[in-house]
């Protein structure tokens, strides 16, 4: 007789084999955030592109590196056992930018429209 019944009934409770990565996997995807972030370092540091460059440089490392740690470490893809997962996370972000886009527009608005205080010498 078995101490566990579900495994004797052949349940793996609820692991899927594709939403877990292997050695390699989270070993590629550290090497390239470790890559990722010392780029970014590297290129605020560095002083060798011009100011005006360094801050699109800078989004486009984060995206790289979001894109990254999404991929390698949270299992985000295309597949089918992550459809779920994946349209979780595009929901959550919908909704956190429907909030900070509504808040940054309710602000210019209210900066717009409120009454300015009047110069010194009227």
């Amino acid at each position: 007789m078995s101490h566990h019944p579900t495994a004797a009934a052949g349940h793996d409770h609820g692991h899927d084999s594709a939403a877990h990565g292997t050695l390699k996997s989270y070993l590629v995807g550290f090497g390239l955030s470790i890559v990722l972030t010392l780029m970014s370092f590297g290129l605020v540091m560095s002083g060798a592109v011009p100011r005006s460059l360094a801050l699109p440089g800078i989004v486009v490392l984060c995206v790289a590196q979001l894109l990254v740690q999404l991929v390698f470490f949270l299992h985000m893809g295309a597949s089918r056992s992550q459809r779920d997962n994946l349209s979780a996370f595009v929901f959550a972000v919908f909704v956190i930018a429907i909030i900070v886009g509504g808040s940054a527009w309710v602000l210019h608005n209210m900066n717009a429209n409120m009454m300015h205080p009047m110069p010194a010498g009227m």
